[in-house]
């Protein structure tokens, strides 16, 4: 089986440094670079099916962003928010393109991931040249994110990992249907022990704070300069939707189509907020976008 190289980068923050790990999949010399970056609570290893699947053709880097896994935490929670994790990702592609001539790389990310790489790509010069956005726009849904907010700071522990699971698997319905084996390892993936033997949640509970801080006022700012950095993107644009989900509306998925990149937008039946790419037909999805 195709294993996975873990390494770290180290980043930095007007509160100082910090270590951000990825995995890292595929030929270390391939210059075909994927980066696939997973959603608010959730880590690298989200994306192994994916990275193994594409690792003959890319060599694929999936972060834990800063706060989640096995990378480090912020000493100012109040730095948990989208340009901090794109200035992270401006240091780890700079480190895995570093010995390539015309550094460029692919983008897939999911929720929070897609945030990222929304407002990566739509920098000047930036070096993204395709762009998965998994089931996220620059319209978010404020209910939708009021359920992420208090699900993100929720101090949850469990006595097994067997009701730590069916906890993850709870809030987690919405990513549809899964076998009992992919459920396991979508739960697996996010728990560890703490120092009292209780299961947790393998996240800086400190992410909630953002979310906390947020405002009508200061949300609505945010929708205007997502879409601002949305209708800068010039580079090719997958949008995938999944089709009840209530983060990203179809409303939005369909402007999507309309404006900035004129993405390309895909739905998916019976799945909500977010598709996992762990199913071959998923995968098959990002691997035609991605290599035609």
């Amino acid at each position: 089986m195709i294993e996975a190289r873990h390494k770290a980068v180290q980043c930095i923050s007007p509160a100082g440094l910090h270590r951000m790990a990825y995995k890292e999949w595929g030929d270390p010399a391939n210059e075909r670079v994927l980066i696939c970056v997973h959603g608010v609570t959730r880590v690298s290893d989200d994306f192994d099916a994916l990275a193994r699947a594409l690792s003959d053709q890319y060599r694929v880097v999936c972060p834990d962003v800063v706060g989640r896994g096995r990378s480090g935490r912020l000493a100012d929670p109040r730095l948990y928010t989208i340009p901090q994790y794109v200035d992270d990702m401006v240091t780890l592609v700079a480190r895995v393109t570093a010995a390539s001539a015309a550094p460029t790389v692919d983008w897939f990310g999911t929720s929070m991931g897609g945030l990222i790489g929304m407002a990566y790509a739509a920098l000047a010069g930036s070096p993204i040249a395709r762009l998965v956005l998994n089931d996220i726009g620059p319209t978010l849904d404020p209910a939708a994110l009021s359920r992420i907010g208090d699900y993100i700071g929720q101090d949850v522990r469990f006595d097994s990992f067997d009701e730590a699971a069916a906890f993850v698997r709870q809030v987690s319905l919405s990513f549809g249907p899964h076998s009992e084996a992919q459920w396991h390892k979508l739960a697996s993936d996010v728990l560890r022990q703490d120092q009292d033997g209780k299961w947790i949640r393998h996240y800086d509970l400190g992410m909630a704070v953002p979310f906390r801080a947020a405002t009508a006022e200061s949300a609505k700012a945010d929708e205007a300069a997502l879409w601002a950095s949305y209708d800068k993107i010039a580079c090719p644009t997958l949008v995938v939707r999944g089709a009840e989900s209530d983060l990203l509306s179809r409303e939005t998925a369909a402007a999507m189509t309309g404006r900035g990149p004129k993405a390309t937008l895909v739905e998916l039946p019976g799945v909500g907020h977010a598709p996992t790419f762990l199913s071959d037909e998923q995968i098959a999805i990002a691997r035609t976008f991605l290599l035609g």
